[in-house]
């Protein structure tokens, strides 16, 4: 990750860190019950490369913004690349589960990679894996924890799982 600075925000969801460089977010993460990993606590912080980020940030908390317009520059391999992509691409109050973002990225046997995928993304809430679950549409594993994710797809109106008419 190629961070050079970073700023803390409080939110709805509890304390969030963002780091990036003068031109991109690389990272977005949740310190409600843990400290900021070591390679970002050592950066110097800076509040003004983030105005935007935390004005989005706050307007989606607030119900106001449904899509975020943030340049982001996650690290990761180009499996990662490709389901971070398709995070993106999950429209606001939509849900899908593990298998079919495997299946989105052109690889159907993939859901646990794509569920690990999701598990190493560096920029929650913006690129949206809270927007994944289950196949039998039940919350599995995020970094800001499963009330988190529950309280996120609540302010989407996309928990509980509305059941499928057949």
């Amino acid at each position: 990750m190629n961070a050079e600075f970073c700023t803390c925000v409080d939110s709805p969801i509890g304390k969030l860190m963002l780091a990036g460089t003068p031109t991109a977010l690389t990272a977005l993460e949740f310190l409600r019950h843990k400290p900021a990993p070591p390679h970002l606590a050592a950066l110097p912080v800076r509040d003004e490369p983030f105005r935007e980020a935390v004005r989005q940030l706050e307007a989606y908390f607030d119900g106001r913004l449904r899509d975020f317009d943030l340049p982001l520059a996650p690290s990761g391999t180009p499996f990662q690349m490709a389901v971070w992509e398709a995070l993106r691409r999950i429209p606001y109050g939509t849900v899908i589960t593990y298998g079919e973002l495997a299946r989105r990225v052109d690889r159907p046997a993939a859901f646990r990679a794509a569920g690990a995928a999701c598990g190493r993304n560096p920029i929650a809430v913006i690129i949206p894996c809270h927007r994944v679950v289950g196949g039998a549409g039940d919350l599995h594993g995020f970094g800001g924890g499963l009330d988190v994710k529950e309280q996120l797809l609540q302010l989407e109106g996309s928990w509980p799982i509305k059941p499928k008419k057949r």
